[in-house]
């Protein structure tokens, strides 16, 4: 059986990327949560953590990492469904991508987030790379672009989030006069989300043969921000439609290549044995992105 202080020691360890920053967590000194470690790792016969900067989780310690978590969320929902600690909230760590989190999953989440009396540890990053949050057992749950499932996980398809290429009408005038050309697209400031976000460099290679490199370009890697600043005029750049609702209807903004959406399909995973809680969580996401997104 598994010690329960050696595996909070390296969880610790791992969310806090040090034995530093693990000792000041768990009120202990860095020697005794290194002991703890290591005394883990011998017991098991194998290396768990890869001490680096920040320190990580080993293939091994990946998989042991994932039981863990699962294990004390089913600990944490016993205590706080029991009667003398109905009080006590359940946290739940999910990864989802930043258009997800800025459109449609927490309006959908609110209420039942509410009534199970749940607190969410929102894990974000690019939808590509969502999926590498799961495997590393950082999060529970989550939103990915990856339609292939982990060991022990299962996978739901929640439909499609439609993006567009949009601009300002002023920067539409400045910039593509003669509509979206490859020449103007050379010397147009593009929006782009981070250097993960390949939406926007895919859909100019694909359509204009523009090699990433080859033009100016924003980085915005917040979504209320990036859309703030293309109803700005600063740049051009993809927004989904539930973010941009009738802006281009009512002239706000406008489509530089209405025949042309971008489409990304997007995946819930969650484990196969769930607690009964995050089995509902999952039923509540499903839902609520089935009712919003393209299917």
């Amino acid at each position: 059986m598994l010690d329960a202080r050696k595996g909070e020691a390296l969880l610790a360890v791992i969310d806090s990327g040090s034995f530093e920053q693990a000792a000041v967590r768990l009120h202990l000194t860095a020697s005794a949560v290194s002991q703890r470690v290591s005394a883990m790792e011998s017991e098991l016969g194998m290396p768990l953590i890869i001490r680096s900067k920040p320190c990580r989780a080993t293939a091994a310690g990946q998989r042991l990492v994932q039981y863990l978590r699962r294990a004390r969320l089913l600990e944490d929902e016993f205590i706080a469904d029991s009667g003398e600690n109905a009080a006590r909230p359940l946290s739940v760590a999910l990864a989802v991508n930043n258009d997800t989190l800025a459109t449609w999953v927490l309006p959908g989440l609110a209420d039942f987030l509410i009534r199970e009396y749940i607190l969410l540890d929102i894990m974000l990053d690019d939808q590509d790379h969502t999926y590498t949050l799961l495997a590393q057992g950082l999060a529970l749950a989550g939103v990915s672009s990856h339609a292939e499932p982990l060991r022990g996980c299962e996978v739901q398809t929640l439909g499609v989030m439609r993006y567009r290429l949009l601009a300002s009408p002023a920067f539409a005038r400045t910039w593509f006069p003669d509509g979206l050309q490859r020449e103007a697209a050379r010397v147009a400031p593009l929006m782009v989300f981070d250097r993960k976000d390949t939406l926007q460099s895919d859909f100019l290679l694909r359509e204009l043969g523009l090699p990433p490199g080859s033009y100016p370009c924003h980085y915005m890697p917040a979504s209320d921000a990036f859309a703030n600043a293309v109803r700005l005029g600063l740049g051009y750049g993809m927004i989904p439609e539930q973010q941009y609702a009738n802006d281009v209807e009512e002239g706000k903004l406008v489509d530089l290549a209405p025949d042309k959406p971008t489409d990304v399909m997007l995946y819930w995973h969650s484990w196969r044995v769930q607690s009964p809680k995050l089995e509902r969580l999952s039923a509540q996401v499903v839902a609520a992105a089935r009712a919003v997104l393209l299917q």
